[in-house]
Parts: structure tokens; sequence; C-alpha cells
């Protein structure tokens, strides 16, 4: 089973939106790099996500990482 990583104390949601935003990406682009990588993942989940109601797994954040160019630092903050 895949480690969930959860966003009590993170923001990593936000810091996803942020970054997204910043390089002028829009979520469905966003999540069909994403399934281009092979990563199951909706708009919708993408959503929650972003706004800390749904854990994130940890292939996910890497495809996230990897599709928005930046680092875990930067994720993590």
């Amino acid at each position: 089973m895949e480690q969930k990583i959860k966003q009590d104390s993170i923001q990593i949601g936000a810091n996803i939106r942020r970054i997204r935003k910043e390089r002028n990406i829009k979520q469905v682009d966003l999540v069909r790099l994403l399934q281009l990588e092979g990563i199951d993942m909706t708009r919708e989940c993408l959503v929650k996500i972003e706004r800390g109601i749904q854990h994130i797994y940890a292939s996910q954040l890497r495809a996230i990482r990897d599709a928005l160019s930046t680092t875990y630092d930067e994720l993590f903050k």
C-alpha cells in the first residue's frame, strides 16, 4: 500500500496551488500532465488536495513536483 502524506501541519496543497498559479498552469492542464505520466488523478481530486481536505500519495506528490518543475522544499514550505 502506498504511503499517504497528511496535510495537517504542512500546507502542501496551498503550496501546490501557489506554485501552479505562479507558473500559469490551469488545474486541468496539470491533471493532464499527471495522467500522461501514469498518475490516476482527476481535477476534483486535485481541488481537494489543493484545499487540504484530501491526503496526497507520495507518487502524486513526486509527479506534481516534476510537472511543476519545483522542489520538495518548495512544496513543504
